[in-house]
């Protein structure tokens, strides 16, 4: 790509595309399809092939929660420096560092043969995966500015974004049933190879924000408030929550993140410019996408055990439980994107995404002992999915638009920092009310009935759909109320696309 090109290409905002280029720019899509799949779902892939890893590395329960939390704390507290990094240094950098980073880290905890290794291997994979997820979203923000084109490319992204967890618990079944549990992470190996070799043939090294320089006070601000955030609401899992180890690292991350606020209005080079946090629709799409991470959860942590301790599912026929609502989600983010957003605007169609959703969540709120799949669990995961799917990729699509180029990568990092964060409050909130449920269930009754035992499990569940649903239900309102009105606006100067 010729510096004249490059040049021509941004201050035109967008040029006219070769036909090399636009056969290009799919192409593009899916590699980055690949990768980000590859990273949401490692969040999941691994809960189901837990308890086999467990069993042959001979771990306790206490150590247990450390091998998803290793992965989330890495992920959350570096994102915005790896977003920076690829706006820095050029987004194909970034983004084959990450895919070669991940690609090693999952294999080294493949090879795990001891509890320590395994967590050394996934926070790896936690910091590789924050300087991939931003790079990959951002060069479809960069790609993609024909508005048609890129509601379509947002809508398969997004799809994946929202599926991902559930792929991930599919894959993860499947995996262990037919090989061992090691395969869940060695088949990020595989999947490296196609996102390294599709990125180094097709990807542009572009640096948009090359004049600037890395905030060093905000970058260690920011992962050091992410990191006692996301650490303080995993400790409300397994201390409580009047512990000190909880709300002392919430107190502390909340802190550290308001000085990080404080410090952006300041510094000559912000990380994250606050300018691409006050637009109002993009601030909603940030809340969106927090809530979404935060419900989402209630509907694959909790259904997972209702499936397999409940109703006898294998792993395997677990994963495939979801596939309905994956289907539903990806029909209608691509119905979301490039149907109803452009003609109804996102003040109707997200917060109406939100309140289907609810409804989802309520009804499953009816599963019982004796439920059965057909009538209590799939049409509700049809309904949670469709929702979900008019929420999850306009909200991805709204929160990186009309972002100056050379901000691509941040404003990236703080979607999938929004929906890391969001699951890590899901991940807190909804296992502490579920327990206290079924604690409170069982006071007074006989506890060693197998029976009054059952529907005390039921009991936490439904308490975890129906916190689920408020979630949901609190996203509708608030976008409903920030929103703004009419059909958003491409702006033709933001994230201009070159040729390739």
């Amino acid at each position: 790509m010729s510096q004249k090109t490059l040049t021509e290409g941004t201050q035109s905002g967008v040029t006219e595309a070769q036909p090399a280029s636009s056969s290009k720019r799919w192409w593009i899509l899916a590699i980055v399809a690949v990768a980000q799949l590859m990273v949401v779902l490692d969040a999941t892939i691994v809960n189901i092939a837990l308890p086999s890893a467990q069993k042959d590395l001979g771990f306790s329960d206490g150590n247990r929660q450390w091998i998803v939390t290793a992965y989330a704390l890495a992920f959350a507290s570096l994102l915005l420096l790896g977003g920076r990094i690829a706006d820095l240094f050029g987004r194909k950098t970034a983004f084959l560092v990450g895919v070669v980073g991940f690609a090693g880290a999952s294999a080294l905890g493949g090879a795990a043969n001891s509890f320590g290794m395994l967590v050394t291997a996934r926070a790896l994979q936690g910091v590789a995966g924050a300087l991939l997820a931003p790079a990959a979203l951002s060069l479809l923000n960069t790609t993609f500015t024909d508005a048609r084109e890129r509601a379509r490319a947002f809508s398969v992204y997004g799809a994946i974004a929202g599926a991902g967890g559930a792929v991930g618990l599919l894959l993860g079944g499947v995996l262990t049933d037919a090989f061992d549990w090691r395969w869940t992470l060695y088949v990020n190996v595989a999947i490296a190879f196609v996102a390294f070799a599709g990125g180094w043939v097709l990807l542009s090294n572009h640096r948009d924000a090359a004049g600037s320089k890395l905030d060093v006070p905000g970058t260690v601000l920011v992962a050091g408030g992410l990191f006692s955030l996301v650490y303080g609401f995993s400790n409300a899992e397994t201390h409580d929550w009047s512990s000190p180890q909880t709300w002392g690292f919430l107190i502390v991350g909340v802190v550290l993140l308001a000085a990080f606020v404080w410090w952006q209005n300041r510094a000559e080079h912000p990380l994250l410019p606050l300018r691409i946090l006050l637009d109002r629709n993009r601030g909603a799409s940030f809340l969106a996408v927090l809530i979404t991470g935060a419900g989402m959860f209630g509907v694959f942590l909790f259904l997972t055990y209702y499936l397999q301790l409940n109703l006898g599912f294998s792993p395997t026929k677990t994963g495939v439980a979801f596939l309905p609502m994956i289907g539903a989600l990806m029909v209608m983010a691509q119905v979301g994107t490039t149907v109803l957003v452009p003609r109804l605007g996102p003040k109707v169609v997200i917060p109406l995404g939100f309140a289907i959703a609810m409804v989802g969540m309520a009804w499953l709120t009816g599963i019982g002992v004796g439920s059965s799949y057909a009538t209590h669990v799939l049409p509700q995961l049809i309904v949670i999915g469709a929702g979900l799917g008019m929420v999850m990729p306009p909200a991805m699509q709204l929160a990186t638009g009309g972002v100056a180029a050379e901000d691509a990568g941040v404003a990236s990092a703080t979607v999938n920092a929004m929906q890391q964060v969001g699951g890590s409050i899901g991940t807190a909130l909804l296992n502490t009310l579920a327990a206290s449920a079924a604690t409170d269930y069982l006071a007074g009754k006989d506890a060693t009935s197998k029976l009054v035992q059952a529907q005390a499990t039921i009991e936490s569940y439904t308490t975890a759909f129906w916190w689920s649903a408020g979630l949901f239900g609190a996203g509708t309102l608030i976008a409903l109320a920030l929103y703004r009105r009419g059909v958003p606006q491409q702006d033709a100067d933001a994230a201009p696309v070159v040729h390739m």
